[in-house]
């Protein structure tokens, strides 16, 4: 491992911590002269490193940049593949790339602190701008599971999304089926899951679970069509910087591994979701209709009464609440 990553692993694990660059030096098997050109080189990428004379060097506590250094340390598997990106056109895509060719397996990712290309469902783009969120895709290889069942993948990267912000923000997520989830009325998270399937036996051979999470809302605000729809979970860049969002990144991806190792829509779903028992609007493709909405089944279906009085179960289609 080069010096700068090591010397960032160790300055993560003792954040707010000074570190002599002697001792620094004789853990690094390097001179003191290496360290302080890592240390530079940190600095450049827009790592908060304080030194002084006799002193030593510190990651201060409030520093919130992504690394892989500082993600690893808060990952139940710490030597699964990860790649950061500073800046890449879509995670998914990447993420499928790497899956394909076998450098990815079960619970790897790509995260990258801004996407040029995000995309969402429906070929619409997702609004990525850097560091205002976590933009980042995950790998999962679903055991013997079939393709009727993809949509149980959805509700468990949402309910991951759910615990991790409630763990580590201390901030309680509503859910809309099927993949977005709000807070204070606004959608703050999309989530895109694409299979790729055994064609003869229609099982999922693996998925990439895509998950945008809106931090704060970036300077110069959300594009038009966005305004008054998105919203972030923090008022502004400084509110959102007391998240180590190093961790969070880690805790979404945690708790997507583990909601996967038994794949059932999950009691945060159901309880926290905000359609439930309220009259929506259903557009599928280009049709629109009213229906309410009942109930979910086990396989994260939507059980509503139509206008008619028929009971129908959705498994796709885009579902906002009604406006009287």
């Amino acid at each position: 491992m080069a010096v700068k990553s090591r010397l960032l692993e160790l300055l993560e694990q003792h954040k707010g911590e000074i570190l002599s660059g002697e001792a620094l030096a004789l853990e690094l098997q390097c001179t003191r002269a290496a360290i302080w050109k890592a240390v530079k080189s940190l600095r450049e990428e827009g790592y908060a490193i304080e030194a002084g004379p006799n002193k030593g060097y510190m990651l201060r506590k409030d520093s919130n940049r992504l690394s892989e250094e500082g993600i690893r340390l808060y990952l139940k598997n710490p030597r699964v593949y990860m790649k950061l990106y500073k800046e890449a056109g879509s995670t998914n895509q990447l993420a499928k790339q790497a899956a394909i060719s076998s450098e990815a397996g079960h619970g790897a990712f790509v995260i990258a602190q801004k996407q040029t290309a995000g995309r969402g469902r429906r070929g619409r783009s997702f609004f990525s701008p850097e560091e205002a969120g976590l933009y980042l895709s995950v790998v999962l290889e679903p055991r013997e599971e079939t393709l009727q069942k993809s949509l149980l993948l959805t509700t468990a990267a949402a309910t991951a999304v759910y615990k991790a912000v409630k763990k580590v923000c201390g901030i309680s997520l509503d859910i809309k089926w099927v993949n977005d989830l709000y807070y204070q009325g606004k959608k703050v998270c999309g989530i895109l899951t694409e299979a790729v399937t055994d064609f003869e036996g229609g099982n999922i051979e693996f998925a990439v679970v895509g998950i945008g999470l809106n931090l704060y809302e970036a300077e110069g605000g959300y594009p038009g069509e966005l305004q008054g729809i998105a919203g972030a979970i923090y008022p502004d860049a400084k509110s959102a910087s007391a998240t180590d969002r190093n961790y969070l990144a880690a805790e979404i991806v945690n708790i997507l591994v583990e909601e996967t190792e038994d794949l059932k829509l999950s009691r945060e779903y159901v309880e926290h979701n905000m359609v439930l028992g309220k009259r929506i609007q259903i557009t599928d493709g280009k049709k629109c209709r009213r229906a309410m909405a009942l109930d979910l089944c086990e396989d994260g279906k939507l059980r509503v009464q139509e206008e008619d009085g028929n009971i129908n179960t959705l498994s796709f289609g885009e579902v906002s609440i009604a406006v009287e």
